[in-house]
């Protein structure tokens, strides 16, 4: 079966998640005994190494915008140059997603994740090179592999770590937060610390993804590739209803949650916060995410639909975003860790939702396919718009009807997303 998916989809944790949240039975899939065999220290040591991974995949973004200013006095880049460099990762999220798991069927899962760690560090290190022709294929480049990581690391959290895969999910969810707002507060001071030199600040996070990529390289490179036996099919999924609203929602709030990763730091500079209080303000706004990415999948499965829930974060997401735009700068700070709640909030919902709307497992894994596909996309386009806005009014304040009119729609979805229904698609 195709492995799709975000961390908190790591199908280990889809039936269980199912089973407590609606009362439709759901058909059980036999344990994963791909474990067996597997020394205690070699599953530490990987589930280590998953984690250390997932900690790289989101620097690129985070990294990116910190320096944003610089960049473009260095290089005379506009405002939409600058937003496509911003949007480009997004969009090869999506773009680059269903390739994954054809390239884990072909040539193994741990291969396929080691060139992808390995690609990720060369296309960071070209990204910093200098040239915008080269930014551009350094940033396809790590892009399509972070696609590539965030499709496989749920199925071999699934097939390696059955026992464990909530827990390490949780890991990796909190490591995908933390390398962003890490980045996202240290990247200037290692410009500074540098000469001022953005190639080198944007390049030195070539390096983690490359000692990880050898730690893990080390670890797997002696396991043998079994291709998978049972290959699925679903039918039904891209015409129903609730799959859709739960798309537009997914893909909605993805795109506040990647205008924060590449423009919240440029705006609050033109605002007049000098660079570093700018990166803090922002890490502060991701990691505030780890606490509700621990916190609102509980709640989720716990309450009897997640309407209401949806509709609160979505309003906490944009009405921080509008406070970074016009409230007194003293406030950004309070603004910050409402955001984080929002935004953390809302991922974790969303992937929780994908569970919960799916009858079975193998339904689940299709639809997050789906979410993920089209919802990255959309996400795609939000902080290309933020750039053209930029660019035509002279003000990132222009953009304030466009996160209204996110909010709104977003809010829509997701009261459609939240009820408690599965989505009416069949599975073979």
């Amino acid at each position: 079966m195709s492995v799709t998916g975000e961390p908190l989809l790591a199908e280990g944790n889809l039936h269980t998640i199912t089973e407590t949240a609606v009362s439709q039975p759901v058909q059980s899939k036999p344990a994963s005994s791909a474990h067996h065999g597997m020394t205690p220290v070699y599953r530490l040591l990987a589930g280590l190494c998953l984690v250390l991974i997932a900690l790289n995949l989101r620097p690129l973004f985070s990294s990116f915008s910190a320096l944003l200013p610089e960049i473009i006095a260095s290089t005379g880049i506009s405002s939409l140059t600058a937003g496509l460099l911003t949007t480009l990762p997004v969009f090869c999220l999506g773009f680059f997603a269903p390739l994954a798991p054809k390239f884990g069927e072909r040539i193994g899962m741990e291969r396929t994740l080691l060139l992808a760690v390995l690609l990720l560090a060369f296309g960071t290190f070209l990204r910093g090179t200098g040239p915008v022709t080269l930014m551009f294929a350094g940033t396809v480049l790590a892009g399509a592999c972070i696609a590539t990581c965030n499709v496989l690391l749920p199925g071999i959290v699934k097939r390696d770590f059955p026992d464990k895969a909530a827990l390490l999910t949780g890991f990796y969810t909190m490591a995908l937060s933390g390398g962003a707002a890490i980045a996202a507060a240290v990247t200037l001071p290692v410009y500074r610390a540098l000469d001022n030199s953005w190639q080198q600040a944007l390049s030195l996070w070539a390096v983690p993804a490359l000692i990880v990529g050898i730690l893990w390289g080390v670890l797997t490179w002696r396991v043998k590739h079994q291709r998978a036996a049972n290959k699925s099919k679903v039918t039904g999924l891209w015409r129903d209803k609730i799959a859709w609203q739960l798309t537009f929602f997914m893909g909605l709030q993805s795109s506040l949650a990647f205008t924060v990763f590449g423009w919240l730091s440029p705006i609050l500079r033109e605002r007049g916060l000098d660079g570093i209080t700018a990166g803090a303000v922002v890490s502060v706004s991701i990691g505030m995410q780890l606490i509700a990415c621990l916190v609102v999948p509980t709640i989720a499965v716990r309450s009897r639909n997640q309407s209401l829930l949806n509709v609160i974060l979505i309003a906490f997401a944009t009405i921080a975003m509008l406070a970074m735009l016009f409230m007194p700068l003293w406030s950004v700070w309070y603004w910050a860790v409402l955001q984080g709640i929002g935004l953390g909030g809302l991922i974790a919902a969303a992937m929780t939702e994908i569970v919960l709307r799916s009858p079975n497992p193998r339904v689940a894994s299709h639809l997050s396919g789906m979410v993920q596909f089209v919802g990255y996309m959309i996400a795609s386009v939000v902080p290309l718009l933020i750039g053209i806005i930029h660019d035509l009014t002279g003000t990132y304040t222009a953009s304030a009807m466009l996160f209204v009119a996110i909010g709104l729609v977003a809010a829509w979805n997701g009261w459609g997303a939240g009820r408690a229904l599965h989505v009416q698609a069949d599975s073979e």
